[in-house]
């Protein structure tokens, strides 16, 4: 089923998503992780992907040597591994960032053949090294030029311009996929109607829902959802939420992710005066409210950044359920 499809079956829905673990890590913390919540019937999980990055090692001489280390490996395994085991979508992510046509082009092959059929399409974030986006010499540098490598890839064309063979009675990938959306704009876009435009592109060449960048307030998700309908965007928008755990996030989480936190919020977190319990507690209450009034307002389905923050979003859960 198409994520479209999974969010329509009943009211109140959610998905999750989490971090494949690091390099040389077991898979049973995930696991652990992710049976916390499965007693709330998640509709899909999402599992994000990382880009290689350079570190310095040292080498037998004493210098240090620049390396190219991916620190989490595995999304397409993770994703394999995760609908194996529960029986629930997997959604990998797909970007752009530090990954070329070809590398690309293998992940949907390995997904095709496990039947993984539902994917996040995004740009990715820059190299901690550079002060811009610079794409992989052989990628490509927008989320749109992505697309366009996974529509060929439906229609039976690998990157060289080569068909696929198709055997007798079998038949062409058929990857379903959405695209990010941000409520307050993404952070290179002149302003938010030229982000628009580029969404809206995005959905005409076939993306079939918009996953939100993380919102803390629910009004931005609202006008930004009525910007959508009227800029002729009519796919499932889904909002995308995380609980606050700690205090440093009230400086970390605009820095990282360009997103403004609501007074109230930053009020009730300061009011806390740094105890870790009662920061969790704050953030906990205000993604229950968050929660409660998208339902009521019949948004039929959330995306929860559980991440690191398993134990805030089971007890969110556990409150709405």
């Amino acid at each position: 089923m198409t994520i479209p499809e999974l969010i329509s079956q009943s009211p109140k829905g959610f998905s999750i998503e989490v971090l494949p673990p690091l390099k040389g890590r077991g898979i049973g913390q995930l696991f652990g992780n992710i049976d916390r919540l499965l007693e709330y019937g998640p509709r899909y999980i999402n599992i994000t992907t990382h880009r290689a990055e350079l570190v310095f090692r040292p080498s037998a001489d004493g210098l240090y040597q620049r390396v190219s280390e991916r620190a989490r490996p595995g999304t397409v395994a993770v994703a394999a591994a995760i609908q194996q085991r529960y029986g629930i979508p997997a959604v990998p992510h797909i970007i752009c960032s530090g990954y070329s046509k070809i590398e690309t082009e293998y992940a949907l092959i390995d997904l095709n053949f496990l039947g993984i059929t539902n994917l996040l399409l995004l740009r990715g974030d820059k190299a901690h090294h550079e002060n811009r986006f610079i794409p992989n010499p052989d990628g490509h540098a927008h989320a749109s030029e992505l697309q366009a490598q996974v529509n060929a890839f439906n229609e039976g064309l690998f990157v060289d311009g080569t068909e696929m063979e198709i055997v007798s009675g079998g038949s062409r990938p058929a990857f379903s996929y959405g695209v990010a959306g941000y409520p307050e704009k993404h952070e290179e876009a002149p302003n938010a109607d030229y982000d628009l435009k580029w969404l809206r592109n995005k959905v005409d060449a076939g993306a079939s829902y918009v996953v939100t960048q993380m919102c803390f307030d629910n009004q931005k998700y609202f006008d930004f959802v009525d910007r959508c309908r009227a800029a002729g965007i009519n796919v499932p928008v889904i909002p995308g939420l995380k609980p606050i755990t700690t205090a440093a996030q009230l400086t970390l989480l605009p820095r990282v992710f360009h997103c403004d936190l609501p007074s109230d919020l930053v009020k009730a977190v300061a009011d806390c005066k740094g105890n870790p319990a009662s920061v969790k507690e704050v953030g906990v209450e205000w993604l229950v409210s968050q929660m409660r009034e998208l339902y009521d307002a019949g948004v039929p389905s959330v995306h929860l950044y559980s991440l690191n923050a398993t134990e805030s979003v089971g007890r969110a859960l556990a409150a709405i359920f």
